[in-house]
């Protein structure tokens, strides 16, 4: 939780805002920061009960903001998909590649989460795709409240799919709804296949486990089979898809999902399916 990994605290323990409601400052429309300065471990002086309850607060409040985006995303047609996974475990590489390859088929968004750096909203925009760049400093996840703040500026398109691909990280982002229909774990060959034991939360709480790097097998140590049963034994009811972002490997069966997942979001919309 933010309070146990200091995600946005203070320095000052006092100064602890239950609500979550991060300050944060536009340098452009498709940039939005939060924070300064290095991530913390713990926030020193609070005792455990505090901090259950500014844990309880802070989660009711980011609740009511990926409410409000969920009710904007349903309002609109757009199909919200939360991308979750260590750092380096190919999400970038995966985004760029499906834009690229689904372009001129379906209407694309993407908002970017990082501490620093627009790097990999950069690496978006250069597909010719819009993107918003946040930068969280401190905290280590996305929240309901970044992401509807990013929506004012982005504007996806009604019927559109919006990734969100959230900072890596396999923890925090597990327990912080950001309103959106599925999240989706991305999972490298090269992490080792034990990743659904070690972080059971986010593969509990995410619909779609994509193993990426496939590409790789000959070269590392990584039992597919066992990686698959962990994850099941996790969340017995994960879809699990094999593919290289990189070769394009077993691609088409997230194309598939995507175009499936959307249509099921357009059929209160029959007027953007038509069109779409």
């Amino acid at each position: 939780m933010c309070t146990v990994c200091g995600c946005g605290q203070p320095e000052n323990p006092s100064e602890v805002d239950p609500g979550h409601d991060h300050h944060h400052h536009h340098h452009d429309e498709d940039s939005h920061h939060y924070g300064q300065g290095p991530a913390h471990a713990h926030t020193p002086g609070l005792s455990q009960s505090r901090m259950i309850q500014i844990e309880q607060d802070i989660l009711a409040k980011n609740n009511e903001y990926a409410n409000a985006n969920r009710r904007w995303f349903s309002e609109h047609g757009v199909l919200a998909l939360n991308l979750v996974s260590s750092p380096g475990s190919g999400k970038t590489t995966l985004l760029t590649r499906t834009i690229n390859d689904l372009t001129g088929q379906i209407s694309m968004a993407v908002v970017e989460g990082d501490q620093q750096t627009a790097n990999d909203a950069e690496r978006i925009r250069a597909t010719g795709v819009k993107a918003v760049q946040i930068n969280t400093g401190k905290g280590c996840h996305l929240d309901g409240h970044m992401v509807g703040h990013a929506l004012e500026s982005l504007k996806p398109a009604d019927g559109s799919v919006l990734f969100i691909e959230n900072v890596g990280n396999l923890v925090c982002p597990a327990a912080f709804d950001l309103g959106e229909a599925h999240k989706v774990t991305v999972l490298s060959v090269t992490e080792g296949e034990d990743k659904p034991l070690k972080y059971p939360d986010m593969f509990h709480a995410s619909d779609l486990m994509i193993l990426n790097k496939v590409d790789l097998l000959p070269y590392v140590e990584f039992d597919v089979e066992r990686c698959v049963e962990y994850a099941r034994r996790v969340n017995p009811g994960i879809r699990v898809l094999q593919l290289s972002a990189t070769t394009g490997e077993g691609v088409e069966s997230w194309y598939q999902w995507i175009r499936a997942t959307r249509q099921v979001v357009l059929i209160d919309h029959p007027e953007l399916a038509v069109s779409a």
